[in-house]
């Protein structure tokens, strides 16, 4: 194996306005290359380092899918079974729809969600779903609240919120893992940190792992940052999707802030994920010999779930990720011609607002973590390069 493609590859991402990245690539759950370029703060220069904490936003999905399948293999609960016998909330759900007149309307939805839709994106909350940016009563609004907004009571204000389309029939990114993240709290009965924190991040020593991080660790955060490429001028993203990490926030990095995002907001190095991602990768045995899903359970997670029209909706959103099917929270390789991809059939994983990203092939006992933080963070043009460099110099 030769990695000089993959140095050349991202030594020029400067170039394209990345501040500061970090990849590493792991051949059987060893370290096989590692490589950083620039800086994590610009203002001070700090370079980044595999000390290096990155907001992981969407690629804490997969986490919290895989929490969740951990009591679907405790026979805690059914694919098949609607969300309402555990959330009683989500029983009488509502469509919103648009009549041929323009006229914006409400009925009874006929379908009720499924836990299974809540993996698979089609249980019909989007990230516009009304009641969750400060238009309910109760002025949910995950970006913008003072950090005193659960997840178990974001969930339940969703709840009264009409559906885009009948659930299972469409494809739609949104907050259905946020749902699933509060399913989790419900089965549980522990709040999603501490569900995570006994069953996932200890076990698997991932010790930089959290939805909060210790005062002593924050200095080791790094800059999200937007580019002009008019000027080639950067500037402190504020405007991310988490009022924690959001610098004009008064309660950015607060010790206050309670409320865990299930769909988007951990904080994690690259050595942290790699942990959990090689477990994935190993079949769910950790290097330690933690059993943190079966075999079984993982290749069901990499089957594609979407039929014909879900497919469309879901290629139509992410034209990237042409090639790709959806299985349970993550992308899965099915057509490596129509992805234009060297990559094996059943590669999975899934990506980070700011340009965080996870691919995991175990049939060429491949992971690799890349992080970054960037917004927008030009993963269309980065992610497909670097899969197709990475697997050209294996």
């Amino acid at each position: 194996m030769n990695f000089d493609k993959a140095t050349y590859f991202m030594d020029s991402l400067e170039n394209l306005g990345v501040p500061g990245a970090d990849l590493a690539v792991y051949i059987g759950g060893n370290e096989a290359y590692r490589h950083q370029i620039g800086v994590a703060d610009l203002e001070t220069g700090v370079p980044i380092t595999h000390e290096s904490l990155f907001p992981i936003y969407s690629m804490t999905k997969i986490i919290t899918c895989t929490a969740a399948l951990r009591l679907f293999e405790e026979g805690r609960f059914l694919l098949n079974d609607p969300l309402y016998e555990y959330m009683p909330e989500f029983r009488n759900l509502s469509l919103r729809y648009i009549k041929e007149n323009g006229e914006l309307v409400e009925k009874p939805a006929t379908q009720p969600i499924l836990i299974k839709n809540l993996f698979t994106m089609s249980s019909g909350y989007s990230y516009d779903s009304p009641g969750i940016h400060g238009y309910s009563s109760q002025g949910v609004d995950w970006e913008h609240n003072t950090g005193n907004v659960t997840l178990r009571h974001m969930v339940s204000e969703l709840a009264k919120a009409p559906l885009l389309f009948e659930p299972g029939t469409r494809w739609c990114y949104g907050l259905s893992h946020d749902i699933l993240g509060a399913l989790i709290e419900v089965i549980s009965g522990k709040t999603l940190g501490e569900y995570f924190s006994e069953n996932i991040f200890k076990p698997l020593d991932m010790i930089d792992a959290g939805f909060i991080i210790p005062k002593e660790k924050q200095h080791r955060l790094v800059r999200c940052y937007m580019y002009n490429e008019n000027d080639k001028t950067h500037s402190l993203a504020t405007m991310t999707p988490l009022g924690y990490l959001n610098p004009t926030n008064p309660f950015y990095l607060s010790n206050k802030w309670i409320h865990e995002m299930a769909g988007g907001g951990l904080i994690s190095t690259v050595d942290d994920y790699a942990k959990y991602a090689n477990t994935l990768c190993a079949g769910g045995t950790s290097s330690n010999k933690y059993r943190l899903l079966s075999g079984a359970t993982i290749e069901l997670m990499r089957t594609n779930h979407l039929n014909d029209i879900m497919m469309m909706d879901y290629s139509g959103s992410w034209g990237h990720h042409s090639g790709y099917g959806y299985g349970l929270g993550v992308r899965t390789m099915v057509n490596r011609t129509e992805g234009g991809s060297n990559s094996n059939i059943g590669e999975f994983g899934w990506s980070g607002l700011a340009g965080t990203y996870v691919l995991i092939d175990r049939a060429a006992k491949l992971t690799y973590v890349y992080a970054q933080q960037l917004s927008p963070s030009m993963e269309e043009f980065i992610a497909p390069r670097l899969r197709n460099i990475i697997y050209g110099c294996l």
